[in-house]
């Protein structure tokens, strides 16, 4: 038996609270991928080992985004199918995410294996950085595909009401993962090139335990819905219609780090590497907003799909309370051991601890509670199926303030990096109260995909 639930019906805290948890559980595990390849290629590499995996893991992010963007497509599809309770469209609308994330984890990697020697090129990764930061990316860019499928499977679960099945995949592959790199990086003595291999075993590990999942668990598997193959154009219209958008929003903020990333390059190895490391912390600071936006997301999902608009509004609004509460306890926490939190990640230098610490004093405080408020807002967007408002604000947080704001602070007003920090500490205002109006402003109340079919007479 699935641990999928009806989000329709109970206490809107508690049933955002018990959902969220795993997911929250699951996003920290899930960045121990990157977080201990950092801190075993910094024990056993050091500052060079360090600076590389820092810049390839902001490509790493980039193609995630694109993984977990389009997958939400079918997260949401299902969602509000689930609401409907539909089964028929559920299945199809897994059949499609199928076919559209193996198509699409294809074409990634053939450009991302073509790209990203000159992207580092143009990034001015440091000289010292430049090979390592190249071996673990090569390896990265084949896993692409246990990555999509992995993806695939949880957004599907997701949209079903289930969050714990998730966490146990990535619990698994965490474990794997762990043990692998110390192995590789340490005692083989393999380096950024033994942690990449670690994270693509992992994930591939993960992706296969969870197909398997779904066969025992007959979720879509030997369905008579399942049994006969078709393409559904209306699905994959719907799923491209949440998932492109999102991808989009997701690539743009992480292509904004990846140039804030370049930008701080130009200050040297130490900067480089004490960012990337404040990155990470800053990372996981923010794993509690995801898990309780991704909830969002969900839970209005389903309640657009059962036509349950009051439900909505009251998910959307405990959502915020809970959001900007647990970043504030977070944020608190980083506040008071953010030395202790760099020097984690082993380096010696005391000047990448100096920076590391500026990076947190600056990216990690009361930006990071309008940044909760706005991943909420964006989360319900998604939910509500109107995913251009959430990919609008991701170009007004990087195109619009973080890039331009972090340039003319850094070098053009002679602030150095620390005026890079303050460039994106500044980003998450204006997206934010954009969000927060077309909340307030009701015209989201008609956009459920179901109700769009229903009413041009499409089949379901």
């Amino acid at each position: 038996m699935t641990q999928e639930q009806n989000l329709l019906s109970g206490s809107v805290p508690r049933k955002l609270i018990a959902f969220a948890l795993p997911l929250l559980l699951a996003n920290i595990l899930q960045s121990f991928y990157n977080v201990v390849d950092m801190l075993v290629v910094g024990q056993f590499v050091g500052e060079t080992g360090l600076a590389a995996i820092s810049n390839a893991s902001k490509l790493c992010y980039i193609i995630n985004s694109i993984c977990i963007g389009m997958t939400m497509g079918g997260a949401v599809l299902i969602a509000q199918y689930k609401g409907a309770n539909n089964k028929k469209g559920q299945a199809e609308t897994f059949q499609m995410l199928s076919m559209l994330s193996l198509a699409t984890s294809i074409l990634l990697t053939v450009i991302s294996l073509a790209g990203y020697q000159p992207l580092f090129r143009a990034l001015n990764v440091p000289a010292d950085a430049f090979q390592d930061a190249c071996n673990y990316m090569k390896i990265i860019c084949y896993g692409t595909v246990f990555v999509f499928g992995y993806n695939a499977v949880c957004s599907v679960l997701k949209g079903l009401g289930d969050s714990k099945s998730p966490l146990c995949f990535v619990g698994i592959a965490t474990i794997i993962n762990v043990g692998l790199d110390i192995i590789l990086v340490g005692p083989l003595g393999m380096g950024t090139k033994g942690a990449a291999y670690a994270t693509i075993t992992a994930q591939g590990i993960s992706f296969v335990i969870s197909i398997f999942y779904l066969k025992r668990h007959h979720v879509f598997f030997g369905t008579t819905v399942c049994k006969k193959f078709t393409v559904q154009w209306d699905k994959i219209v719907a799923i491209l219609k949440i998932g492109l958008p999102t991808a989009i929003q997701m690539v743009v903020v992480n292509t904004a780090y990846l140039l804030v990333t370049g930008m701080l390059n130009q200050f040297g190895t130490s900067v480089s590497a004490a960012s990337g490391v404040g990155l990470q912390i800053n990372t996981f600071a923010g794993m509690p907003c995801w898990a309780v936006g991704q909830a969002v997301t969900a839970m209005v999902g389903q309640c657009m799909g059962g036509e349950q608009i009051k439900r909505a509004r009251k998910v959307v609004k405990i959502g915020l309370l809970v959001n900007i509460a647990m970043t504030l306890v977070v944020v608190l926490c980083v506040q008071v051991f953010a030395e202790q939190l760099i020097l984690l990640f082993g380096s010696n230098s005391q000047e990448v601890v100096t920076d590391g610490v500026y990076y947190l004093r600056v990216c990690c405080g009361v930006n990071s509670l309008i940044y909760a408020a706005m991943y909420t807002l964006d989360s319900f967007a998604i939910g509500v199926g109107a995913a251009n408002v959430a990919m609008l604000n991701a170009l007004l947080d990087a195109v619009v303030v973080r890039l331009p704001v972090s340039w003319i602070l850094a070098f053009t007003l002679g602030m150095g990096f620390p005026g890079i920090y303050f460039g994106q500490a500044l980003s998450p205002i204006l997206p934010a109260f954009v969000g927060f109006i077309y909340f307030k402003s009701g015209i989201w109340e008609r956009k459920s995909l179901i109700q769009k079919n229903r009413k041009e007479g499409n089949p379901e």
